[in-house]
């Protein structure tokens, strides 16, 4: 009787090769399964989609609603971060100016203060906003 051995000719994968796949594995489905993510303030619900005209309209809204007199903490509450903030002093009077985009001038995905609506504070009071009130300042 005679006995044949054959070899296989199937490669096996070695551990390094293996667990490369492993992680390529895990990498790919992690991009795969991450989602949208919505963050939940008090009342409002504010996507981290935002389109920027939504952001103008609502900023527009709010300016529109704030009383002469506020303190900056307030309208930060209110309103978030502003997109510039700015501090100055005139005649020994300190200001503080908060920028809030909205309206668009330039298409090109960045905001600059053009198109923001200044925020005038002065020791500490909202005194206006607006560009004139800003010019105000800078006389």
């Amino acid at each position: 009787m005679s006995i044949t051995t054959r070899q296989s000719t199937k490669k096996r994968l070695t551990p390094v090769a293996l667990c490369g796949a492993l992680i390529l594995t895990a990498t790919l489905s992690t991009s795969l399964l991450s989602g949208c993510v919505v963050v939940v303030d008090g009342d409002k619900k504010v996507s981290t989609e935002m389109s920027s005209s939504e952001r103008e309209k609502t900023n527009r809204a709010t300016i529109a609603g704030l009383s002469l007199g506020s303190q900056p903490a307030s309208v930060l509450s209110l309103m978030g971060t502003p997109d510039f903030d700015e501090s100055l002093s005139k005649e020994g009077v300190h200001y503080r100016v908060l920028y809030y985009r909205t309206q668009r001038v330039h298409k090109d995905g960045l905001t600059t203060k053009d198109e923001c609506t200044p925020l005038v504070f002065k020791g500490g009071e909202l005194i206006g906003w607006g560009q004139e009130k800003l010019n105000f300042l800078q006389d």
